[in-house]
């Protein structure tokens, strides 16, 4: 038998290690973010809360872009899980995409980044709390949220946690509606005395109590966690194929103009640069809503009187010289046609393709997004006191520092309401 020394094995290792050193180490180029791929490090791992109508398309808009790397849904209802994961396995030709039923195993996991929130209302905001809780940040559908105290926690809660928001008004990112806003921002129409939203309805109540129907098991459709922190009532398979639109109009009152307006109030809030405050006044006047703010600028929601053809959630904002109106059909009218230069090409339609891009830059720059929490707490809270006036039917006047009313205990009353056992935000 040879014998195998120490100082043999040593120079035999050293010998080896050379060798190794000297041979070419083969990575493939899309580690390194080459040939047009991303590389994994810059990578953002996207989770999704609540995925139907709404949220499939936007979730679709996310899996566009390459940087996003899709991993796990989370919904109430099986058909829906299985759905998504079909769709996000088949992009990526494995069947890694995990499911789950509770939110919590979803913001448990470590190695997501972000999530799409499209649940219900009901959920917005508290899911949006959880998950900056958890250190995820988020992309959440309108409206963002209920009452004016959840307004408030949900702006709270991203300040301190330095987690990213991006409230679902997408028109914020396109550009006939960000042109519109710039005449209005640059003085282009001269002092700004006005600013028209369209609430899609102004109404006040709530869905009702419906007559009880066989609840389905847990697994297929979780009727309990679909309510989360809403108030209980029976099983009701109308109301849960609805996706969560039940008292979409927001809590107590519900109705109103919170869920167009949560698009519409937020593009005039942007117009007269109002982002960090709301209205002063509030009050129902001849089938409309209107408000005022600190600056003199009043805000009028109504649902008639808008240019033909301007296509849906029309802005008007008017000045001492001019005016200009824009909706979804991406057409810019404008009292002078000097007003239209330098405007960009027409761009019809209400994609969301933009703001999810300007959400992605965001989680990677840390920077704020168009609807960060605070921008989306205002609107909202614009929203909230408007309902509010209309439910109660006379004039209200606000703190928009404080954010209490004004002298009126009943209104101040309607800015919350409790949330079902165990939620808490």
């Amino acid at each position: 038998m040879t014998e195998f020394s120490r100082r043999r094995f040593l120079k035999n290792v050293a010998k080896t290690g050379m060798a190794l050193a000297a041979a070419p180490l083969i990575v493939p180029a899309s580690v390194l973010g080459r040939g047009g791929a991303v590389a994994p490090s810059e990578r953002i791992v996207l989770g999704a809360i609540g995925i139907g109508g709404r949220g499939s398309y936007v979730l679709g808009c996310f899996l566009e872009e390459e940087d996003v790397q899709f991993v796990a849904i989370c919904d109430v209802k099986e058909a829906r899980r299985k759905a998504v994961k079909e769709r996000a396995d088949q992009k990526y030709g494995n069947t890694d995409c995990a499911t789950s039923r509770d939110l919590h195993e979803l913001l448990g996991r470590n190695d997501v980044d972000a999530v799409l929130i499209a649940t219900g209302p009901n959920w917005h905001a508290l899911a949006s709390i959880m998950a900056a809780k958890a250190g995820k940040d988020v992309y959440c559908e309108k409206p963002c949220t209920k009452t004016i105290m959840e307004s408030l926690a949900l702006a709270a809660t991203f300040r301190r946690t330095g987690r990213i928001f991006q409230g679902g008004m997408q028109r914020r990112s396109l550009p006939n509606f960000e042109f519109a806003a710039e005449l209005a921002l640059r003085g282009k129409l001269g002092q700004l005395q006005s600013v028209h939203a369209h609430p899609g309805g102004l109404h006040t109540g709530i869905s009702g109590w419906p007559a009880p129907e066989p609840e389905p098991p847990k697994d297929v459709a979780d009727w309990d966690l679909y309510l989360g922190p809403a108030a209980w009532r029976p099983f009701s398979q109308g109301l849960m194929a609805r996706g969560g639109s039940f008292e979409k109009g927001g809590g107590l009152v519900g109705g109103g103009c919170l869920e167009w307006g949560s698009h519409c109030v937020d593009l005039c809030q942007w117009a007269c640069d109002a982002d960090r405050t709301a209205p002063v006044e509030y009050w129902p006047e001849g089938g409309q809503l209107h408000a005022r703010y600190a600056s003199g600028v009043k805000l009028i929601v109504r649902n008639e009187g808008w240019l033909p053809n301007i296509g849906s959630c029309p802005a008007r904002y008017e000045g001492t010289t001019g005016w200009v109106e824009t909706g979804d059909s991406g057409d810019i009218i404008t009292s002078s046609p000097a007003l239209l230069a330098g405007r960009r090409a027409k761009s019809s339609g209400y994609p969301a393709n933009l703001h999810v891009r300007n959400f992605l830059d965001c989680v990677k720059s840390r920077g704020q997004t168009r609807v960060n929490a605070e921008v989306a707490c205002q609107s909202h809270i614009a929203c909230h006191a408007a309902n509010i006036a209309l439910f109660l039917n006379r004039k209200l006047n606000f703190d928009p520092v404080k954010n209490v009313f004004i002298g009126d205990d009943e209104a101040n009353r309607l800015r919350s309401e409790a949330l079902r056992e165990p939620w808490r935000i």
